[in-house]
C-alpha cells in the first residue's frame, strides 16, 4: 500500500525521490561494445541470438517488410498514428530556429547559422512492450530540424521480426533506415558504425540499463540525448479531486518499471486515504499490476502539506519527470513551477495524453535532472555555427586591444596574429 507522509516531518533526503538501485552493467557493456567495435554485423547477429533468441540475416528492414506491416495494423490505428504525428509536428515546428547576423560599423559581420545534425540513431525499445509513441517522439523532431539521415535501431521479437505497430509508426514519421538490433549492441552499431549500419552522429531514445550505459560509454564519440532513468509521476492536487482518477495517474507511470516513482502531493488528508484506497482498488484489474504493486510499494508516497503553494516547493524539490497540477486554476500556479519535464494543468489532462496524443514530447528527463535539462526537442537535431568578418581597416582598428589582451594571458602568439596584418 501507498504511504502517506507529512512533510513538515520528512528531511530533503526523505522528499527527494530516492536514488534507484540499479545493478552495475558497465563491464558487461563495454565487452560487448568492443566486440561491437571489432566484429561489426557478426556481433549483431551473435547479440541477437544471445539475447533476443532470433536468428538475423539481413540487419536492414526491406521495405517489402514496411508494407506488409502497414497492411497488418488495423485501419483506426494507423489514422489515430497520423493524428498523433500532426499534433506532435505542428508543436515541434514551434521550436524550429533561424539563424540571425549583427553588422556593425566599419564593415564588420559577426553571426550564427543553425544546421542540422547529418546522421542520428534513434532507440526504440522492444522486449515486454512496442513502443510506436517512442518512433514518433524521436523521429519527428529530427525530421523537423532537416537531418539528412534518420537510422532507427529496435530489438526483433524470436522470429527476428519487428511489431508491425513500430514499422508503421516509423512510415508516418519518415524514418529513412530500420535495423533488427537491439540493447548496447545497438547503441555501439551506431556509435562505430558496422558493414550494414553507419555511424550516426548521434543518438537518441530511452532503454533499459543496458542501453542507458552503453549511451554514457560512447558519449564523446558520438552526441546523445540524455541518460534517461525510470519513470516518474508526480501529481499536485487539492481536496477537490475524484480520487480514481488521481490513482489512476499514478499508476500509469508505476506499470512502467518496478522502479518507477509515482507521488501525489496534497493539502487535504481525506483525498489522501481515498487515493490511497483507490489504488489497492485499480491495482486489481491491471495486467502489469506485479511491477505497479512493486513500484508503488517501492516508491510511492503521498506527501500532506500545509497548502499547495507548500505543495509546488516539494514538486520542485522532486523536479519530476512529468507533473500534474490537478487544481481549480492551474495556471495560476504554472509561474512557480521551475522544475519539471512536462506539466499538465487542470484536472482532465492526465500525463497519459502527453505520452500518445497531445504533441508535446514525451522523452523527458528524469531523476532530478529536470532541474537543468529539457524535454528532447528540435534543437536536439541540429547545431549552431558562429562565424565573423572584418574588413582589414576594422581590424587594424582594433588590434592592439586584441593584443593587449592576449599579452595578458600570456599568448604573445595570438597577440601577433592579431598585430602582423598591421605591420610594414
Amino acid at each position: 500500500m501507498i504511504k502517506i507522509l507529512e512533510y513538515d516531518k520528512l528531511n530533503d533526503l526523505e522528499i527527494i525521490a530516492s536514488p534507484k538501485p540499479i545493478n552495475d552493467v558497465s563491464a558487461v557493456v563495454s565487452e560487448i561494445l568492443e566486440k561491437v567495435k571489432n566484429e561489426g554485423d557478426a556481433a549483431l547477429r551473435y547479440y541477437a541470438q544471445k539475447f533476443d533468441k532470433a536468428v538475423i540475416g539481413e540487419l536492414r528492414v526491406s521495405e517489402e517488410e514496411i508494407a506488409a506491416a502497414l497492411s497488418q495494423v488495423e485501419p483506426e490505428f494507423l489514422q489515430i498514428l497520423e493524428r498523433s504525428a500532426q499534433n506532435i509536428r505542428e508543436f515541434h515546428e514551434k521550436q524550429k530556429r533561424e539563424g540571425f547576423e549583427i553588422k556593425r560599423e566599419g564593415g564588420v559581420i559577426l553571426g550564427q547559422k543553425v544546421t542540422p545534425i547529418e546522421r542520428v540513431g534513434l532507440y526504440v525499445p522492444g522486449g515486454t512492450a512496442a513502443y510506436p509513441s517512442t518512433v514518433l517522439m524521436d523521429a519527428i523532431p529530427a525530421k523537423i530540424a532537416g537531418c539528412e539521415k534518420v537510422m532507427m535501431v529496435t530489438p526483433p521479437n524470436k522470429e527476428g521480426k519487428i511489431p508491425a505497430v513500430i514499422l508503421a509508426a516509423a512510415k508516418i514519421a519518415g524514418v529513412d533506415e530500420i535495423y533488427k538490433v537491439g540493447g548496447a549492441q545497438a547503441i555501439g552499431a551506431l556509435a562505430f558504425g558496422t558493414e550494414s549500419i553507419p555511424k550516426a552522429d548521434k543518438i537518441v531514445g530511452p532503454g533499459n540499463a543496458f542501453v542507458a550505459e552503453a549511451k554514457k560509454q560512447v558519449f564523446g564519440r558520438v552526441s546523445i540525448d540524455m541518460i534517461a532513468g525510470p519513470s516518474e509521476i508526480l501529481v499536485v492536487a487539492d481536496g477537490e479531486n475524484e480520487p480514481r482518477h488521481l490513482a489512476a495517474d499514478l499508476l500509469s507511470q508505476a506499470e512502467h518499471d518496478k522502479n518507477a516513482s509515482a507521488v501525489l502531493v496534497t493539502d487535504s488528508m481525506t483525498l489522501a486515504k481515498g487515493v490511497q484506497g483507490a489504488i489497492e482498488e485499480l491495482l486489481e484489474g491491471m495486467e502489469r499490476r506485479e511491477i505497479a504493486r512493486a513500484s508503488i510499494e517501492n516508491n510511492g508516497k503521498i506527501i500532506l502539506v500545509k497548502d499547495i503553494f507548500e505543495g509546488i516547493n516539494v514538486a520542485n524539490a522532486i523536479a519530476p519527470e512529468h507533473l500534474e497540477l490537478c487544481l481549480a486554476d492551474p495556471f495560476s500556479y504554472l509561474p512557480k513551477v521551475k522544475h519539471a519535464g512536462s506539466v499538465f494543468l487542470g484536472k482532465n489532462c492526465p500525463e497519459a495524453i502527453g505520452d500518445y496524443y497531445a504533441g508535446m514530447n514525451h522523452t523527458l528527463p528524469t531523476c532530478g535532472t529536470a532541474r537543468f535539462s529539457s524535454p528532447l526537442s528540435v534543437d536536439d537535431f541540429v547545431k549552431k555555427t558562429q562565424y565573423a568578418y572584418y574588413p582589414a581597416e576594422a581590424l587594424a582598428k582594433v588590434a592592439d586591444e586584441v593584443a593587449y589582451f592576449a599579452r595578458k594571458e600570456g599568448l604573445t602568439g595570438h597577440a601577433k596574429s592579431a598585430t602582423i596584418r598591421s605591420e610594414k
